[in-house]
């Protein structure tokens, strides 16, 4: 587990925003029970996920006409029973930290894993998932 020191300003920079946080197995099946559309941000300490997987997703909430009705995140290597239990409703994806989840109605429907985020500017990322917003919310 990471030390709280280096994990909590990068929870507060989606926190700060509005999205909420995921911190137990029981948070992530209420949330995904509930019907409408669910963003999850599965952090990271790396640093796409600090250059690019945060900032795209911030800069997409920001930017489209059309937004989840539920802004949520968990951290890998901290929250971790969450992100347990977050993986089970990605599958069959393998784990993947940082990833980016939209689910409707409970289903997963769009899914941006680690490798669709290194090496991609944060601006891509934020494209990407607007066009999911508007195919989705």
């Amino acid at each position: 587990m990471y030390p709280v020191e280096i994990v909590l300003p990068m929870k507060e920079e989606l926190t700060e925003e509005g999205f909420v946080e995921l911190l137990t197995p029981q948070e992530v099946t209420d949330q995904l029970g509930q019907p409408g559309t669910t963003l999850v941000v599965i952090n990271s300490v790396c640093g796409c996920s600090a250059g690019t997987a945060r900032p795209g997703v911030l800069m997409a909430v920001a930017n489209s006409d059309k937004k989840p009705d539920n802004l949520t995140t968990s951290f890998a290597g901290y929250d971790i029973d969450a992100v347990k239990k977050l993986r089970e409703h990605l599958l069959p994806y393998p784990p993947s930290s940082p990833a980016i989840a939209l689910f409707k109605d409970g289903q997963l429907v769009h899914f941006i894993e680690r490798h669709m985020i290194e090496g991609r500017s944060a601006q891509m990322i934020a494209h990407n998932l607007i066009a999911a917003f508007e195919q989705y919310c």
